[in-house]
């Protein structure tokens, strides 16, 4: 899926353990390849801090609800929102009162303004007791009505970097900056260089450092050319700087989310970090991203005389994408183990995206009642506020080699808590299956304070995710497909969140059903449009984790598969990954089909289909008589999970 807004993420240096946790930084040594020595940012965490947030009556220029609603105008509400998810308000001084209902403790729904210095005193606070290193202030275009309230969060920034012990520097957002090759420069020069003088300025090499985030990506945001891109660079390295560059994640490899020809653009900056937001949810496409993106990357800044610095995501809370940590600790396990100079994550305090780590809901009690909002508990785990921010203490303490490399989570979702994980379920194995379900058992798994649970995992190359959850020792699997072969293991949980290892897996084969074949499977597809890596074969090649997506906000859109001959249908079964990191959308759709390219009739009106990971993300159309057809087309007019036409699969069949 896209993103509405870039957030990013600074890995780790990997090491092993090399003390214990508070051992001296001076001890640190550069990783083997590595072009800089440690400083601000090499061998360093750094958050990204938007600091975006403003209320009417705080006193801000831009004086409105800056970021908390789409109508600055009118207090947020939950038909005026521009986050999905509620921060933890117990420890600012001042909030302001919402539109929103009571939150269900019965306290009014109040939220903070990044202009109240005391905020930024607050986070910078979190920052220094859970050892985050550095903060990249976002800064965009500020020749606009941001403009002066940008300027006074800059200076509010530095004074609590300065009282808190906590580096930062400027990260310069160039999205829709259309004067950005000018201005940018004048920026610096006039108004934040200033700020370098500041002991708390982060500096790497002994320079000042800078951060221009957004050359080389492919879309209407970013249309700066090769020599522009190059121009800045430079000018900013013949100011002093040390310039490090967020480059979409195919900067090395190429890719629909990369403008060709960039090569030069991204070996001319001093360190890179690629964004990761978008293109990972799960622990096992972290995984993926490891091979297809981080160790090919590190190999090239070294062979570049580059720093290294990946992002690191806890995950979108609305999208269930966090795991109760597991998510983000397998990112941090993947930096380390890959050695890279340094971990940015994303974000510090991004509630418009459900991706921060500063303290937010814990449970329902602290979410407004008529908001939708998910708290930090939403998958059955209670963490205490403050987990992220625990998490990426440890996070950088592996870093550093203060704790040893490790793929086991060391962070409880509460502080003191339970960290031992249960053994492994034992001796999984089939007990039935029909066409489309199969039983399983397994041996209970054991754990120090007691197991409370089981997720049933099936597995697909690297790839797992979540077919259902247990609390005894069987479980039937249920809308599967006919004639396929599948693999599944099982993973014990605790109270604390803490996970086992897997079972063995076990693989079976589904009964072949009456009028089971799929008539679409491999078979061309054509579309309206598609968005990155998304395009129509994705719908049809069987496998349930890739998917076509519609260009954005351009609905209506359409997906077509051709049969190849007259055929008679009467069934189609659509699906969306079946990851938990898709939440639960309904799609309004028509059917269309015709024996001719270009000529059709309606086979089934328009109708909503409802898709939740929670019962396989799958939705069946039947046609109300079977219909000899060649093209089907569905005609897609409504998502209410994203703005565009969505399908992993769109299996047809006879019966």
């Amino acid at each position: 899926m896209g993103v509405t807004r870039r957030v990013f993420l600074h890995a780790a240096i990997a090491a092993t353990a090399a003390g214990g946790i508070g051992a001296a930084e001076t001890a640190l040594a550069a990783p083997a390849g590595a072009a800089s020595p440690p400083g601000d940012v090499v061998g360093k965490v750094t958050v990204g801090y938007q600091g975006w947030f403003a209320c009417i009556g705080d006193s801000a220029p831009i004086n409105g609800w800056w970021h908390w609603s789409q109508n600055w105008g009118q207090p947020p509400s939950r038909s005026n929102t521009g986050i999905t998810c509620w921060p933890d308000m117990r420890e600012y001084t001042h909030g302001y009162r919402t539109a929103y209902a009571n939150l269900g403790n019965g306290q009014p729904a109040t939220l903070f303004s990044s202009y109240d210095q005391q905020t930024v005193d607050l986070h910078f606070s979190w920052m220094q007791q859970n050892a985050i290193d550095t903060a990249a202030l976002q800064r965009f275009d500020p020749g606009g009505q941001e403009g002066p309230t940008r300027d006074g969060m800059a200076a509010k920034v530095r004074s609590s970097a300065e009282s808190h012990g906590v580096k930062f520097y400027i990260m310069y957002d160039v999205s829709n900056w259309w004067n950005m090759q000018s201005e940018i420069k004048t920026d610096w020069t006039t108004k934040m260089s200033a700020h370098t003088s500041s002991s708390a300025y982060a500096r790497q090499n002994g320079k000042p450092v800078v951060c221009i985030w957004g050359f080389g990506f492919n879309d209407d945001n970013h249309p700066f050319s090769v020599d522009a891109c190059l121009d800045v660079i430079n000018w900013f390295k013949g100011q002093g700087c040390y310039v490090i560059g967020g480059v979409p994640r195919e900067w090395r490899t190429g890719g629909a989310g990369t403008k060709t020809g960039y090569t030069d653009v991204y070996h001319a900056f001093n360190m890179i970090s690629p964004w990761m937001v978008g293109a990972i949810g799960n622990a096992a496409e972290s995984d993926n991203a490891y091979n297809t993106y981080t160790v090919g990357d590190e190999a090239d800044c070294v062979a570049h005389g580059m720093d290294y610095q990946p992002c690191v995501l806890p995950g979108d809370v609305s999208g269930r994408q966090r795991a109760h940590g597991d998510f983000m600790w397998r990112q941090f396990y993947n930096m380390c183990r890959a050695g890279v100079q340094g971990i940015y994550i994303s974000m510090f305090d991004e509630y418009n995206e459900g991706n921060q780590i500063a303290k937010t809901a814990e449970t329902q009690a602290s979410v407004p009642t008529d908001s939708g909002f998910l708290a930090l508990d939403e998958d059955g785990t209670f963490c205490s506020s403050d987990y992220y921010l625990r998490l990426t203490g440890d996070g950088g303490r592996m870093l550093k080699g203060q704790i040893a490399l490790t793929a086991i989570r060391p962070t409880p979702p509460v502080a003191g808590g339970d960290i031992t994980p249960p053994s492994a379920p034992g001796s999984l194995q089939v007990t039935g299956h029909s066409d489309t379900t199969v039983a399983l058992a397994w041996n209970a798994a054991g754990d120090n304070v007691g197991v409370t649970g089981y997720r049933i995992m099936r597995v697909s190359g690297s790839t797992s995710t979540q077919a259902g959850t247990a609390t005894g020792t069987s479980f039937t699997v249920t809308g599967l497909t006919p004639s396929t072969t599948y693999t599944f293991e099982v993973v014990a949980a605790d109270a604390a969140g803490n996970l086992s290892q897997p079972s063995n897996q076990v693989s079976v084969s589904t009964d072949a059903g009456s009028g089971s074949t799929d008539l679409a499977l491999h078979k061309p597809t054509s579309e309206s449009s598609h968005t990155q890596v998304h395009g129509s074969g994705n719908a049809t090649d069987g496998d349930p984790n890739s998917y076509w997506e519609s260009g954005n906000n351009a609905f209506p859109q359409w997906l077509q598969v051709d049969l190849q001959a007259a055929t008679g249908i009467r069934r189609l079964v659509l699906s969306l990954p079946p990851s938990t990191a898709w939440g639960t959308r309904t799609q309004t759709l028509s059917v269309l089909g015709g024996t001719e390219v270009g000529t059709f009739t309606t086979l089934l009106p328009s109708v909503n289909c409802t898709f939740d990971p929670a019962t396989g993300n799958t939705a069946t159309l039947t046609l109300p008589t079977s219909v000899t057809t060649r093209y089907v087309r569905l005609n897609f007019t409504a998502n209410t999970g994203w703005p565009a036409g969505q399908c992993s699969g769109m299996q047809i069949f006879s019966t």
